[in-house]
């Protein structure tokens, strides 16, 4: 990577953080976080996510954390970002889910500059229909896309990566 690119830096240092401190998330903060979501890039710029985010206080967070298997990480976030997909947005199905994929990358990045730290919950995808209830929002309108814990990191996060060679197909 190039150092000296805040951008570049941003990308090989953001890591998964699992574990929060007490500290609240400002609004500001939060605001900023949603608006770099809402920057990302979509086909048509149809723009095909919706945003719900649940406060720990809020006593749907406990319901959702009951969603997942990483209910642990859920409940010692100060915020879920829940992330959805409209479904009558979707105007080509993979593009739309790719551009979720953007924006969820965008949200983390930005979390990251503003020291807080996220994970992206995917495995409660496998509870979307048990979700929708809780946050009583119609499966026939909404899709699951993931949900985003964070907080202030209690811990760093750690990670590794193969070798440029040895995910290129041809050389460059």
């Amino acid at each position: 990577m190039i150092d000296n690119n805040p951008v570049l830096e941003a990308l090989a240092n953001r890591r998964a953080i699992r574990k929060y401190t007490d500290g609240p998330i400002s609004r500001e903060d939060l605001t900023a976080i949603l608006e770099a979501g809402r920057w990302a890039p979509s086909g048509l710029n149809n723009q095909p996510w919706r945003f719900l985010v649940i406060h720990k206080d809020d006593p749907r967070a406990a319901k959702v954390a009951q969603c997942t298997k990483y209910s642990k990480i859920a409940q010692a976030a100060k915020v879920l970002i829940c992330v959805f997909l409209e479904r009558e947005c979707i105007y080509n199905e993979m593009k739309d889910h790719q551009a979720v994929g953007a924006c969820l990358q965008n949200m983390m990045l930005a979390a990251h500059s503003l020291d807080i730290g996220t994970v992206w919950l995917g495995e409660i995808l496998n509870q979307e229909a048990q979700v929708l209830e809780v946050l009583n929002l119609p499966l026939e309108k909404y899709e699951l896309q993931a949900v985003v814990a964070a907080g202030h990191p209690a811990q760093k996060g750690g990670s590794s990566r193969k070798e440029l060679s040895e995910i290129m197909l041809e050389t460059y």
